[in-house]
C-alpha cells in the first residue's frame, strides 16, 4: 500500500461528514495515482470526477468493505455518484495512463442517486464492485471516439432501488465488453441504445412488485448490431426485447419464470419486424394458468430466426414463432 495514495490519510472514513470535495482534490493532486480507499463510510454530497486525460488520469481503488454512500438530499439531476472520465476530456489510448477505472468495495446510492459512469476517455475499467441502491446502476454515456467508449465492465453485482424507472445498465456509447454481471430490483436489467457491445454471463433477475409488469424487461436492444452470450432474463414480464427492425446476435441465451404472475410471459418481443439471430435459445415458462409468448412481432415478415431452439410448445400460446424456427425444436 506504500505506493497508493491512502484516501483515510487525508479524509475521514467513519460517514460523519461529506468527504467529496476532499475526494476531488486528492484526485486532481495525484495524476498517474492509484487512489485507494480502506474499509469505512465515505458519505458524498456530490459526484467526484475523474480525469479522461491519460496525462491526469487516476485510478480508484476500493477495499471490499469500503463503501461510498449518497448523503441525505442528493441532487438527483447530477446523475451518478462517480464520473469515470466525467473531466478534462480525452480521446487518447496511446499516451501512457488511459487504462483508468474503478476496482472493488461498494456504491451505496441510497435509493436516489445513480451508481457509475462513464463519462469519456476510452479504455475504462470496472470490475468487482457491488453496487446498491441506485436508479441506473452502471451508465455507459456516448464514448469519445465518434461515440465508441471502448470500456471493459466485468464482476459487478447491481440492486436497484426498486423504482418504475431503474435500470441495471443503460448504454449509450458502442463498442463495450460487459461480462459476469448480476442485478436485481430494476424493472429493465439492460439497456442498449448503441451497437458493437458484447455482452457475456449477464444475468438480471425481476424482484419488484407486479405493476406494468408486461412492460418489465431483461434484455431491452435500441439500436441493433449487439451479441449476447450466455445471458440469462429471470422472471421478467419480457426476456429480450427489440425495438425495431434489428439484427443483433444472441448465443445460447435464456429465458425462465419461477412464479406464475403477472399475466403474461413473453421470451422475445420485436416491436416492428423480428430480425435478430438466435442460436440454442431456451424458454421455460411456468406451467400455471398464465399466457406464454415466445415470439411477439408487431410487423409481420423480417429475417429472423431460431436455430436450435429449446423449449416446450405445449406451454405456448400461440404459433407465431414457428415461422422462424429453422429444424426441429428441441
Amino acid at each position: 500500500m506504500n505506493n497508493y495514495i491512502n484516501a483515510s490519510d487525508h479524509l475521514p472514513i467513519d460517514g460523519s461528514r461529506d468527504v467529496s470535495a476532499d475526494i476531488q482534490r486528492l484526485i486532481e493532486a495525484n495524476p498517474n495515482r492509484t487512489i485507494y480507499f480502506p474499509d469505512g463510510t465515505y458519505l458524498l454530497a456530490h459526484p467526484i470526477c475523474t480525469p479522461a486525460d491519460p496525462r491526469r488520469s487516476v485510478d480508484l481503488r476500493l477495499s471490499n468493505y469500503a463503501t461510498l454512500k449518497a448523503a441525505e438530499g442528493w441532487n438527483t439531476d447530477e446523475g451518478a455518484m462517480v464520473h469515470l472520465g466525467g473531466i478534462y476530456p480525452a480521446n487518447d489510448i496511446r499516451t501512457c495512463g488511459s487504462n483508468y477505472g474503478f476496482v472493488g468495495g461498494i456504491i451505496d446510492g441510497s435509493n436516489i442517486a445513480d451508481g457509475i459512469s462513464i463519462d469519456g476517455g476510452r479504455e475504462t475499467v470496472i470490475r468487482e464492485v457491488s453496487i446498491k441502491h441506485v436508479r441506473v446502476g452502471i451508465h455507459i454515456k456516448r464514448g469519445a471516439n465518434s461515440g465508441s467508449s471502448d470500456a471493459d465492465i466485468m464482476s459487478v453485482n447491481i440492486v436497484g432501488n426498486r423504482a418504475p424507472d431503474s435500470v441495471g445498465v443503460l448504454v449509450e456509447g458502442y463498442d463495450n465488453t460487459f461480462t459476469n454481471l448480476r442485478i436485481a430490483d430494476v424493472f429493465i436489467g439492460v439497456k442498449l441504445r448503441a451497437a458493437g457491445n458484447f455482452l457475456r454471463y449477464l444475468h438480471p433477475l425481476y424482484t419488484l412488485d407486479y405493476t406494468d409488469y408486461l412492460n418489465s424487461c431483461g434484455f431491452q436492444d435500441e439500436s441493433g448490431n449487439n451479441w449476447y452470450d450466455n445471458c440469462y432474463s429471470d422472471q421478467f414480464g419480457i426476456g429480450f426485447r427489440n425495438t425495431k427492425t434489428m439484427t443483433s446476435i444472441y448465443n445460447s441465451c435464456y429465458c425462465y419464470w419461477y412464479a406464475a404472475r403477472g399475466g403474461t410471459q413473453t421470451a422475445f418481443k420485436a416491436d416492428a419486424q423480428f430480425g435478430s439471430v438466435l442460436t440454442n435459445f431456451r424458454a421455460d415458462f411456468r406451467r400455471e394458468e398464465i399466457r406464454s409468448v415466445l415470439l411477439d412481432v408487431a410487423e409481420a415478415g423480417g429475417k429472423g430466426v431460431f436455430d436450435r431452439l429449446i423449449t416446450k410448445p405445449e406451454l405456448i400460446a400461440d404459433d407465431t414463432y414457428r415461422a422462424y424456427v429453422k429444424g426441429d425444436i428441441i
